[in-house]
């Protein structure tokens, strides 16, 4: 007992810790991991039954992931599928509570299945519904978000199922009303378990392409469980978040997946799709041609009118007999020239008679006048003085005593004299 206890305290109290030299029983690793898979609860999941077996009270089952390539197989007792209203079969969609089971003994794990249900469509249309709303909730769907289409796209985006009617329909109708329309065609699954990553990952390598001016995603009508990728969350998420504007093309006018809020267009059918995202040559063509006839009749108004306005003005006398203008401008310059001149005459007679006047009585009061009117200046004669020195004029005969030399100046000139004296009185 001793041995037994003291060989216990030697094994490693944890994975990390076995070696070569001391590793784990295979015993301990089974019962730690049967431990550890008892403790995991259990789950309820979604899939496919791909395959069933049934083998007495036993039934072997394979599900298979919805949107992947991923299969689990698991098992049941018969009298829990037995519990179906309607018997499970391959291809039905379930949803089913799974616990995980590890076989001491064998060492192999097992998928229990302990309740399992068929989903029908109006759990299938409730669960679609349920997500609509939580995405409208968010605003994925909001308008302010949706990008307008180009009015005449180079390249066409599509994505279709391989060889399909949907594709068919796109190409045709497309070309038809716009030959010159290119297509950069990504073929994927459009319906099972791998259309979903098939048409995201064609949606972001048509998204990464600067020369893809918009993006459809078209696919004929079919049953719902045939429409459910294009109402899967993380596809809808990727068309919200593409730069590229996106066209729904799904089923007929009655099937309305996700897709169709989300995408910045929805189209009814394919052939809607291609009628709406390029418009039709020959009704532009038509478009054109009354454009050009509306500018054309615009044009000729315009020059109509512009001619009858110029007849106007030209029919008017002073454009018609324009001379008329010059000559009139003419003899009123003359006239304003002729009264300037005898205005500027008078003002020069006036002036000049004005000077003869003033001429005259300048004349009257001057010296000289007085002079010739028989007067003299007699002046003091101062011998030495120089010539043109001031003389005193003699006012009175007491300047001028007998012997005073004198200078007297009359009309004709100046002479000299002497004074003698002598005084007589002034004459009033």
């Amino acid at each position: 007992m001793s041995e037994d206890v003291a060989a216990a305290t030697t094994v490693p109290a944890t994975a990390a810790e076995t070696s070569p030299d001391n590793p784990w029983p295979l015993q301990l690793l089974s019962q730690k991991l049967k431990m550890h898979i008892d403790r995991a609860p259990s789950a309820w999941v979604e899939g496919q039954v791909i395959e069933m077996n049934r083998r007495g009270t036993n039934a072997y089952l394979t599900l298979r992931d919805i949107d992947a390539e991923i299969s689990l197989p698991a098992s049941a007792w018969t009298k829990v599928l037995d519990r179906q209203e309607i018997p499970l079969e391959r291809g039905s969609r379930v949803v089913a509570l799974i616990k995980a089971e590890f076989w001491l003994k064998t060492g192999r794990l097992n998928m229990s299945v302990k309740d399992i249900r068929a989903v029908g469509l109006g759990d299938l249309l409730a669960r679609i519904e349920r997500l609509r709303h939580a995405l409208a909730a968010e605003g994925l769907f909001s308008d302010a978000r949706k990008k307008r289409l180009p009015l005449l796209p180079h390249r066409i985006g599509l994505i279709t199922g391989r060889d399909s009617d949907a594709k068919k329909d796109v190409l045709r109708n497309a070309a038809l009303r716009w030959p010159a329309v290119e297509f950069d065609v990504r073929e994927v699954a459009v319906q099972g378990n791998t259309a979903v990553a098939q048409v995201i990952a064609a949606l972001r390598e048509l998204d990464a392409d600067p020369h893809v001016d918009v993006i459809v995603i078209a696919r004929g009508g079919g049953a719902l469980e045939d429409l459910l990728p294009f109402s899967n969350e993380e596809l809808i998420r990727a068309v919200s978040a593409a730069s590229t504007p996106v066209v729904s093309a799904i089923g007929h006018e009655a099937d309305r997946p996700i897709l169709d809020d989300v995408a910045d267009l929805r189209a009814s059918t394919p052939t809607d799709a291609a009628k709406r995202i390029v418009p039709d040559v020959a009704e532009e063509l038509v478009r054109v041609r009354q454009a050009r006839d509306h500018l054309r009749r615009g044009a000729t108004r315009l020059v109509e009118r512009e001619t009858d306005r110029l007849a106007s003005l030209r029919s008017r006398p002073v454009l018609a007999a324009p001379e008329v203008m010059v000559s009139h401008r003419h003899d009123d310059v003359e006239r304003l020239k002729g009264r300037s001149q005898a205005a500027v005459t008078a003002a020069v007679v006036r002036a000049a008679d004005q000077l003869v006047h003033l001429k005259a009585q300048v004349r009257a009061l001057s010296p000289q006048k007085t002079l010739d009117r028989g007067y003299a200046v007699v002046q003091l004669a101062d011998a030495g003085s120089a010539p043109g020195v001031r003389r005193d004029v003699v006012r009175h005969p007491d300047q001028a005593p007998s012997g005073t030399p004198l200078t007297v100046r009359v009309a004709g000139g100046r002479f000299t004299a002497e004074s003698t004296g002598g005084q007589e009185p002034a004459e009033d």
